[in-house]
């Protein structure tokens, strides 16, 4: 075979191989799609059994959503009452998920450890207060 050809030949791979590849793409960004599902709605099942915290924050949100329609006035009132609400779960979840490391690690004191679960707790905090805030504000003007 001589160069000429190998080349042709290798060119005539390399389209099939990306024409596979744009359909493997699209196949693979759907398997993607599908096992990140799965393992975030493992990671909400998990957050809900495991986690007290996390139940409460569920139903207070549960029960604010329907809220949020009588309380707004606006798209954007309703959206942050909204996005505050999903701050505190998405809080929560990270927060359970350092305790969950940590505990991992070892269930014995250590002063790292300590400092890990403070910070985690102080971020829930905060994101409870940017809620209260919101919602009082909302209310009240």
């Amino acid at each position: 075979m001589s160069k000429i050809e190998s080349k042709n030949t290798a060119s005539d791979e390399e389209v099939i191989k990306q024409k596979n590849e744009g359909n493997n793409f699209s196949s693979l960004i759907r398997r993607r799609f599908i096992v990140a599902t799965m393992y975030s709605l493992s990671g909400l099942i998990l957050g809900f059994r495991k986690e007290e915290a996390f139940r409460v924050e569920i139903i207070l949100t549960i029960i604010a959503i329907p809220l949020i329609f009588v309380i707004a006035d606006t798209v954007v009132e309703g959206l942050l009452l909204l996005f505050s609400m999903a701050i505190l779960l998405i809080t929560e979840l990270l927060n359970s998920a350092i305790e969950t490391t940590v505990d991992r690690i070892g269930v014995e004191y250590n002063d790292l450890s300590k400092q890990a679960k403070d910070l985690g707790s102080a971020a829930v905090f905060i994101s409870i207060i940017l809620a209260l805030i919101t919602w009082t504000a909302i209310l009240l003007f």
